[in-house]
């Protein structure tokens, strides 16, 4: 599924899609990749002060405002290792939080099969919002970078919808890095990373 991006003058993307042999439910993470969640776990990558001011910057530009509980869910992610608190989920999500949190840029990870074409990235609308967890609980996106399908936005670099979410039945997948323009060799870096951490998973992956 092609994802267009509109034109941004802070934000660099880089999307792949996956396709798993078997749904998520039946791919147990295996333990090479639950050992990377840890903080201080060796990675082709590095977390920087500058990259996390950059990202807040990149989301600040449409006139969001990345704070509390709105900050980018990278944040979350160091926060939660650096407490011992960050645990698995499934395969996919554990590929994308280890490569958020090692690098300090946001993931966005999308079923393909929840979400309807054509998807493009842009700035949501200032009375958007959507459910963000299985509780109900929404955020408010007006200003916000997100993914929008046909349905409206359905994911960000602060969280991502429940109704494109991955689950136990997710066979197809496209994850989408929130870079920044003054790191490109960061995204690249990250996205190369990303991709071969889920081609060991078993999947067939293809840039967008």
């Amino acid at each position: 599924m092609q994802l267009i991006v509109d034109d941004h003058p802070l934000l660099l993307v880089s999307a792949f899609s996956s396709v798993f042999e078997h749904p998520l439910g039946d791919l147990e993470s295996p333990p090479w990749l639950r050992e990377l969640l840890a903080i201080d776990a060796a990675a082709p990558v590095e977390r920087t002060e500058e990259t996390r001011a950059a990202v807040r910057d990149l989301l600040r530009w449409g006139g969001y405002k990345p704070t509390g509980r709105g900050k980018p869910a990278s944040e979350y992610l160091v926060r939660a290792a650096t407490e011992g608190t960050l645990g698995s989920i499934n395969a996919a999500v554990d590929a994308c939080n280890v490569v958020s949190l090692h690098s300090a840029l946001p993931i966005s990870l999308i079923d393909l099969d929840r979400a309807v074409a054509p998807l493009r990235v842009a700035i949501a609308a200032d009375d958007a919002s959507y459910v963000f967890n299985a509780s109900g609980q929404t955020i408010d996106l007006g200003g916000l970078l997100c993914v929008h399908d046909a349905e409206g936005p359905c994911a960000n670099a602060v969280k991502d919808s429940q109704r494109t979410k991955t689950s136990a039945a997710t066979t197809s997948t496209l994850g989408v890095i929130w870079g920044v323009r003054s790191a490109p060799e960061l995204l690249e870096r990250a996205a190369d990373w990303y991709r071969d951490l889920v081609k060991r998973l078993g999947a067939i992956t293809t840039y967008t």
